[in-house]
């Protein structure tokens, strides 16, 4: 199965974000020019996903070279060094952030020597490249992961890991669409995953755009559902996968892995393989987002506790890697102890 949702791309010389703030009420795609307002829709969640990330910073980078005035290398990188900077603070856990804006950086290294307005096109070419790359790995890990799926599975899945956090596949949803293109998925158990609702908002959606059999739980009864028996395998997506294994992921997800665990039943994360950060020896050292109180205390705009009640609010949570029985991804599939 080939989803045809497609969450970012390049069309007319600029970047085209499905905005995912908005789903699943309107589908609305909007247009962005500057490098600076690509900063504000990754940071306020308009495209959202740690590939989709990815994809839309090095696509900002291209917009901030066309933008640049500079007649000289070294102006021009100067003018990305604002850019790169930017970009790289909107999202702190998100390694394929970091990932994607590095090689951009050393792509316009490598031209020093020539013309501005070749640099320029080969950024251009770089951004599309990493788009098609991401693509062609989640399909891949798709089919790695569909082959741990048993017939008639019934899995969960927790936030969304879809088409709208990649370049247009998924990474655990596209673990999903592969075994279900294979008559595997009698069922998806879809985690609504509080407190922004990306299960419920956009990986609900997801399904009923490409035809997968699901039903939408509150996060909180996922453990009854394996008391009962009901859940065969849980995969989820990871923003960033500590060289020990250890792997962030959306507050939630290490839960669900204790839960697994106890239940005796496999916990699969998937996630490309840019999504592994060697530089970091365990999840104790992936920086933790907290984003503001007003996604808890409110839901869908409406005030759910009182204004003066104080919050925490991490988007993320570590799940150890001797939780995880396996991690796919577009190299194969890795098991513990992990060595990538």
């Amino acid at each position: 199965m080939t989803s045809l949702i497609s969450p970012v791309r390049w069309e007319h010389d600029r970047l085209v974000l499905l905005d995912q703030r908005l789903l699943p009420g309107q589908e609305l795609e909007r247009v962005y020019g500057r490098w600076e307002d690509v900063a504000d829709a990754i940071r306020t969640l308009a495209v959202r996903g740690a590939p989709a990330i990815g994809v839309a910073a090095a696509f900002g980078v291209v917009l901030a070279a066309r933008a640049s005035a500079a007649t000289s290398f070294e102006a021009l990188m100067s003018d990305l060094d604002v850019a790169f900077k930017g970009l790289a603070s909107t999202r702190p856990t998100a390694v394929n952030l970091f990932w994607a804006l590095d090689r951009m950086r050393r792509t316009a290294e490598t031209l020093a020597a020539r013309p501005l307005d070749e640099t320029r096109a080969r950024l251009l070419a770089e951004a599309q490249a990493i788009l098609e790359e991401d693509l062609a790995a989640n399909r891949a890990l798709g089919d790695h992961g569909a082959a741990l799926v048993p017939a008639r599975a019934r899995i969960l899945t927790h936030c969304n890991a879809g088409a709208l956090a990649t370049a247009g596949y998924g990474t655990a949803l596209g673990v999903v669409r592969s075994a279900h293109a294979q008559g595997k998925v009698a069922l998806l158990w879809v985690d609504e995953t509080r407190p922004v609702m990306q299960g419920s908002r956009l990986t609900a959606w997801e399904c009923v755009r490409d035809g997968i059999p699901h039903r939408l739980i509150a996060d909180v009864a996922a453990a009854s559902l394996m008391g009962r028996g009901q859940v065969d395998l849980v995969v989820t997506g990871a923003d960033r996968i500590a060289a020990n294994g250890d792997t962030a992921n959306k507050i939630g997800t290490y839960a669900l892995a204790v839960l697994a665990r106890h239940h005796g039943v496999p916990f699969y994360v998937a996630a490309p393989f840019s999504t592994i950060d060697p530089a970091l020896p365990s999840g104790g050292q992936i920086p933790i987002e907290e984003r503001d109180a007003l996604e808890v205390r409110r839901v869908g705009g409406h005030a759910t506790a009182p204004e003066l009640s104080p919050v925490f609010n991490p988007a993320f949570d570590v799940t150890p890697a001797v939780l995880i029985s396996a991690i796919i991804t577009e190299r194969g599939i890795f098991r513990p102890p992990f060595a990538f």
